[in-house]
């Protein structure tokens, strides 16, 4: 069994799965498992050449991987929820299918989660198109000085806004000016992380995962960052300074966003989740 489940939904996306699963090769944190859900229904992208290249490369290294196809699509809830419910690691982190990792990044991610005893560890995604685009009013930050704690975030509050960080290169150019850097990152408040995340798995699954797809139509969004609230309420989360994650910055594969499960249902820890 290994220490880490790293868990990757997929949707028609061959080239950048394998520019991903290319940057997992070379992390220094070894003791890791590859599990890839693949919801495209009329291809085989996982079976592409330059997938099944790179995936040759990491089993080569010592790695099992595990692949899935899991269709039909019953939206992003359903998706995180089958690969959760093959976690057999202490600890499962989601990574998108279009990210480029520094080689520090996973073991950097273990170490702050083993550190804190929280639910969440997130090293959010940096867009480097926008490196010309400086934005000092979205560039706020609070740090954790102590342990991280629980702590109840909601809309319309100061807290809420932390998400504007994640923006853009926001994150790259405040870790330049404050001269951070990955070998000693800093640990900061979120209201929520996406695309690369690592979970306490225990925590994940005392707060029912992502089961609340059943609530959900098909075609939804927020399902991370209703996770991420429930779980920070009750086990406390943070974020990663610098985070060392880079977006291929592709077209989303989730066009209709109409729904979003952090809106659509109460995230409180210590309830059902129900319809608002």
């Amino acid at each position: 069994m290994a220490t880490v489940d790293i868990l990757i939904p997929t949707y028609n996306r061959p080239a950048a799965l394998a520019v991903t699963l290319t940057s997992l090769c070379a992390q220094t944190f070894r003791d890791f498992r590859v599990v890839i859900s693949d919801q495209t229904e009329d291809s085989n992208p996982v079976a592409s050449g330059e997938v099944k290249s790179v995936l040759r490369v990491l089993q080569a290294h010592g790695h099992t991987v595990d692949v899935h196809k899991h269709v039909p699509r019953r939206g992003m809830a359903e998706q995180r929820q089958f690969l959760l419910d093959q976690v057999t690691a202490p600890y499962a982190l989601f990574i998108d299918d279009d990210l480029i990792l520094e080689p520090q990044v996973v073991e950097q991610m273990h170490k702050a989660i083993q550190e804190e005893g929280c639910g969440f560890v997130g090293s959010a995604v940096i867009g480097l198109s926008f490196i010309n685009d400086i934005r000092p009013h979205e560039q706020a930050i609070a740090f954790w000085e102590g342990r991280v704690e629980p702590e109840f975030v909601k809309p319309n509050t100061p807290q809420w806004e932390r998400w504007r960080l994640h923006n853009a290169a926001n994150l790259y150019h405040l870790q330049q000016r404050l001269g951070l850097t990955l070998d000693k990152p800093r640990k900061y408040r979120v209201a929520w992380v996406g695309a690369c995340v690592i979970y306490d798995t225990a925590k994940l699954r005392a707060i029912a995962g992502y089961s609340f797809w059943k609530e959900l139509p098909a075609e939804h969004c927020g399902e991370d960052v209703l996770v991420q609230l429930r779980l920070m309420e009750r086990y406390g989360g943070c974020g990663l300074i610098p985070s060392g994650v880079y977006h291929q910055e592709l077209p989303t594969t989730i066009t209709e966003r109409r729904v979003a499960a952090d809106k659509a249902l109460n995230w409180a820890a210590d309830k059902p989740l129900s319809r608002r």
